[in-house]
């Protein structure tokens, strides 16, 4: 009886529900470690222009690290150039791709470009030109892509996502880990979803960083272990 109990308890401890955290950083080796060499890198003009925005560095850096991690994946494994002309010529229809460390796709420029005039309070970091502003839709779409390739300008866009959701979305969540976990998941899933929605896919197992998809993991659980490792370091 005691050897079955053993067994039981091991087996029992053994389930995916009982394991311990998962570490991304062992995960994701050497991507990982570029990601993070880029934070720190780039953290003396990011970290001014999330504070002038009443932004907190931890909590923003949280939500597009895991892009960070999975565009040093990529990087120089996809050639885009034929992905922009598609994009340029005729639309996120036909090539709507992720760009630039953060890994942005054009639709969620497009959306942040409409969608954050709205925004009360926006600073001159966040103020974007719109598709009336352009005689031409394909100098519009140039804009978006040459914003997209620059690190200071998707920063914009990740100041302009969070103020949306500030603006459209419950602020009653209880800490700033669930806050990450819900703008995380936002970010990665869709800001043109409704909360239900987005709150429905915190935890859901959609993210990689293959080309040829392999294990997936949960978005907002990279987020918050990079999170979790910035604070035990200060």
């Amino acid at each position: 009886m005691r050897v079955l109990f053993i067994c039981f308890l091991f087996t029992g401890l053994m389930k995916p529900g009982l394991s311990q955290s998962i570490n991304y950083q062992d995960i994701f080796g050497d991507d990982w470690k570029k990601a993070i060499n880029f934070e720190k890198k780039n953290r003396s003009w990011m970290e001014p222009i999330l504070a002038k925005n009443n932004i907190s560095y931890p909590l923003a850096i949280s939500i597009i690290f895991p892009e960070l991690v999975r565009y040093s994946a990529l990087q120089d494994k996809i050639e885009i150039t034929l992905l922009k002309a598609l994009y340029i010529n005729l639309g996120n229809d036909y090539a709507d791709f992720s760009i630039g460390q953060f890994q942005m796709k054009p639709s969620f420029a497009e959306l942040i470009r409409e969608k954050v005039s709205a925004v009360p309070g926006q600073k001159s970091e966040i103020s974007f030109k719109n598709l009336s502003d352009y005689d031409d839709i394909k100098d519009f779409r140039k804009s978006i892509v040459s914003d997209l390739e620059d690190p200071k300008s998707q920063i914009c866009y990740l100041i302009a996502f969070i103020k949306i959701c500030e603006r459209n979305f419950n602020r009653d969540r209880k800490d700033e880990m669930s806050v990450i976990k819900f703008l995380a998941t936002a970010y990665n899933f869709g800001i043109d979803k409704n909360e239900k929605e987005i709150e429905h896919m915190i935890g859901k197992k959609i993210f990689n960083t293959k080309l040829i998809k392999t294990e997936n993991y949960s978005y907002a659980d990279v987020a918050l272990f990079w999170y979790k490792q910035y604070n035990s370091d200060k």
